[in-house]
C-alpha cells in the first residue's frame, strides 16, 4: 500500500469509536448534563452588551461556547474564568465577565457554531473598527444571508463578495442606529434572535417583523425574549402579527446560573428507552425556555414513565420503545435522537415539520437516513420528514458529518446492535465535551 493512502487509511481507523452494546440488565443512574449551550451563549452576549459586569456560573464548557467567548473577548470584552468555592473540597466553574468597548480589528473564527455566526455579526455591527469572520468548510454553506442583508438595510457596511454567505467583514461606527426591518426566518429562528438580542444596544431600538413562512424553534425565540427581560431589557410581541420590538435600554449585568442543556440529556435518557430501568437528570428545572423540556411528553409517548422531583428528572423504561406520529418544527435538534430510538421501536414513527434541519451542521434528513439504512434500517426521506419502519439492524460505520448529533444518536443504535462504529466521536465536544468517556461508563 501507498504510505500516503496507509495513513489515510489508519486514521480513519483510529476515528471509528466501537459504540458500547448493553448486554447485561437494566440500568439505574444518575447524570448531571453540562450547561445548556443556547442559554450560555445568549447569556454571553448580553453580559458583553450590559453596561455592569457579570457572573456566569456553571457555564457550558464547549467548542461552540469557547467559540463565542474568545469572539467577543476579541472585540473588546474581558472575560476571567475562575472556580467558585462550594464547600472545601468542591468548587463551580464560573465566567466573570466585564463589558468593554467594542472594537477592531479583530478575527472571529465562528468553527461551525450557529449561534457565533449568527449572533456576533450584529454585535461587531455596535463596535468601531473592521470585524472579520470566518470558519469552518461547512460554515461557508450555512445560511446567514437574512442576518447580513437586515444589517446592510440598517446601515451596516458588510463586505461577503455577494454571496451572503462567510468568510465575511463588517464595519461598525461604533453605535447603530436600529430601526424597523423586516426579516424572514424561516430557515432559522436563529436569524430573529440576532436581532432581537442587540436592540437595547441600538439608539432606537429594534422592530422585527418575520415575512417568511413557518418560523422554526419558537421556544428559542421564547428564550431570547425572557433572557433579555432577565437583563433589563424591554421587549414586546406581537405573536399574530409576527412581530418583535426591542426598545433601546441600558442591560444590566446579573448572576445566572446556566441550566444543564436539556436537548443533551436526549442521548441518555434514551438509555433507559432501550435498555429499561431509569435514568436520572440531575438539576432539571421546573420551568424553562428550553425546547429540550418537550423531552418529558415525547418519550411518555413513546412508552417511558416520567417523574420529577428537587433533585432532577426521572425516566423508567422497559425496554420496549412505541413508534411516534409526530411534529418537530419546534424541537427539530430533538430529531436525530428521536430517530434512533424510533428506529429501536415496535411500531412505525413518521417525524414531521423537520425540513429546516436541512441546513443545521449537516442535512438531518439525508444523513439520518443515509446512515440508518446502511446498517439495515428502513427509513424514507421526504422533503420536510421522515419516515421510519422498524427494521432488524446490523453493525457497521456510522458516519457523523461532524455533527455532534449525528454522533450521539450512533451511540443510541449501538445500545442494541452489536458492532456498530460511530465515526469522528469526539465531534461531540461541540455541546457535550466528554460524551464518549460519560457514555461508555453508563453503559459497560
Amino acid at each position: 500500500m501507498h504510505d500516503g493512502l496507509r495513513a489515510d487509511a489508519q486514521q480513519v481507523a483510529d476515528s471509528l469509536w466501537p459504540a458500547p452494546q448493553r448486554t447485561k440488565g437494566s440500568i439505574s443512574s444518575r447524570i448531571v448534563i453540562p450547561g445548556s449551550k443556547s442559554v450560555t451563549n445568549r447569556a454571553l452576549v448580553l453580559a458583553a452588551l450590559a453596561s455592569s459586569a457579570s457572573i456566569l456560573r456553571r457555564p457550558l464548557i464547549s467548542r461552540d461556547s469557547t467559540l463565542m467567548k474568545n469572539g467577543l473577548i476579541s472585540m473588546g470584552t474581558s472575560i476571567a474564568e475562575s472556580n467558585r468555592a462550594q464547600s472545601s473540597t468542591i468548587g463551580e466553574l464560573q465566567w466573570a465577565i466585564t463589558p468593554g468597548d467594542l472594537s477592531g480589528p479583530a478575527l472571529v473564527d465562528v468553527g461551525n457554531a450557529g449561534t457565533v455566526m449568527r449572533f456576533l455579526p450584529p454585535v461587531a455591527a455596535l463596535a468601531n473598527g473592521a470585524i472579520s469572520f470566518d470558519g469552518d468548510a461547512r460554515s461557508h454553506e450555512r445560511p446567514i444571508g437574512p442576518v447580513i442583508r437586515a444589517l446592510e438595510e440598517l446601515g451596516v457596511e458588510i463586505e461577503h463578495g455577494g454571496r451572503y454567505s462567510l468568510p465575511l467583514v463588517v464595519t461598525g461606527k461604533g453605535e447603530l442606529r436600529g430601526g424597523e426591518i423586516d426579516i424572514d426566518a424561516s430557515a432559522s429562528s436563529q436569524f430573529l434572535s440576532s436581532l432581537l438580542l442587540i436592540g437595547p444596544a441600538t439608539l432606537k431600538g429594534i422592530t422585527a417583523r418575520h415575512v417568511g413562512s413557518s418560523l422554526p424553534s419558537l421556544p428559542h425565540i421564547d428564550m431570547t425574549v425572557a433572557m433579555l427581560r432577565d437583563f433589563g431589557g424591554e421587549v414586546e410581541v406581537d405573536r399574530a402579527e409576527k412581530i418583535w420590538r426591542v426598545h433601546p435600554s441600558r442591560l444590566h449585568g446579573r448572576e445566572l446560573v446556566i441550566e444543564p442543556d436539556l436537548s443533551n440529556a436526549a442521548p441518555f435518557l434514551s438509555l433507559a428507552m432501550v435498555c429499561g430501568g431509569s435514568i436520572t437528570i440531575a438539576d432539571w428545572p421546573q420551568q424553562t425556555t428550553q425546547p429540550g423540556d418537550q423531552l418529558k411528553e415525547i418519550l411518555v409517548a413513546m412508552g417511558g414513565q416520567i417523574s420529577q422531583s428537587g433533585d432532577g428528572l426521572t425516566l423508567q423504561g422497559n425496554g420496549q420503545i412505541k413508534g411516534i406520529d409526530i411534529d418537530l418544527h419546534d424541537v427539530g435538534e430533538l430529531t436525530p435522537a428521536i430517530a434512533a430510538l424510533a428506529a429501536l421501536a415496535d411500531s412505525p414513527s413518521y417525524l414531521r415539520g423537520i425540513g429546516h434541519l436541512r441546513m443545521h451542521e449537516t442535512d438531518r434528513l439525508a444523513a439520518l437516513t443515509k446512515e440508518i439504512n446502511s446498517l439495515g434500517g428502513n427509513v424514507v426521506e421526504e422533503p420536510t420528514a421522515l419516515r421510519i419502519t422498524p427494521a432488524p439492524l446490523h453493525g457497521g460505520t456510522f458516519h457523523t458529518y461532524e455533527d455532534h448529533r449525528l454522533a450521539t444518536a450512533g451511540a443510541v443504535l449501538g445500545l442494541a446492535t452489536k458492532n456498530i462504529k460511530v465515526e469522528n466521536i469526539s465531534t461531540t465536544a461541540k455541546t457535550l465535551p466528554n460524551f464518549a468517556h460519560m457514555w461508555s461508563e453508563l453503559v459497560e
